[in-house]
């Protein structure tokens, strides 16, 4: 396979922040009387962007939010997450070498359930923005994933075909969600482990450990 272009997920893969979402959704629900533990939230909610996140959760404890309740919840939310973002260098060991490598040889875009302005954030502070071609964030799509809408918008951007790109991703969701477009993906295990990973095209610890030639190697077997 050539690849023409990368798509990377955004959370879990470049920024280690994971924990940081986790934390602001369960301190916002534990405002309206809801819980949320870590297991829960890695096994049933991180694939979701923060709105669908917040519905299931809710649907889930027999809570139906309001829009004006959604809305509310959305902006607490991201009130914490800006603070816990604002505490230094959340990216992955190797992360930000990575990008600035492969970005040396494909057109690279962010396809992620966060907001834009956290996306930026992180990427602007690390000198990152340049490597990155597009961007495609929560609210940007009709859906998000694990529907293929933010990886199709991606592409369409980067102008390269869908069986031309490959994602990168942290989550089962996210991996249902480049296949649906019609990607080829691999899977880095810094959420779940490789054995949740059986659709991947190939699996690696983290995206420092990724290169184009083993890539290429892989996927023209």
């Amino acid at each position: 396979m050539n690849v023409q272009a990368l798509v990377l997920d955004f959370d879990g893969v470049i920024a280690d922040t994971e924990p940081c979402h986790f934390r602001a959704f369960q301190q916002v629900l534990a405002g309206v009387g809801l819980t949320l533990s870590a297991e829960d939230y890695y096994a049933r909610y991180l694939g979701f962007d923060d709105e669908g996140a917040f519905r299931a959760v809710g649907s889930d404890q027999g809570r139906l939010f309001t829009e004006t309740e959604v809305a509310d919840l959305l902006r607490a939310k991201a009130a914490l997450l800006d603070a816990a973002l604002a505490g230094g260098d959340l990216l992955f060991p190797g992360a930000a070498e990575a990008v600035r490598r492969l970005s040396a040889r494909v057109p690279l875009a962010v396809a992620s359930g966060a907001l834009r302005s956290e996306i930026e954030n992180v990427l602007g502070r690390a000198n990152l923005l340049s490597c990155i071609r597009a961007i495609v964030a929560a609210g940007e799509t009709p859906a998000g994933k694990p529907a293929p809408d933010p990886y199709l918008k991606a592409v369409a951007a980067l102008r390269v075909r869908p069986s031309h790109a490959v994602a990168v991703e942290d989550s089962h969701w996210g991996v249902q969600a480049a296949r649906a477009a019609g990607l080829r993906c691999v899977a880095v295990t810094t959420s779940y482990p490789a054995s949740a990973f059986a659709d991947a095209d190939l699996v690696v610890p983290d995206l420092a450990a990724l290169t184009l030639d083993m890539l290429e190697r892989r996927l023209s077997d």
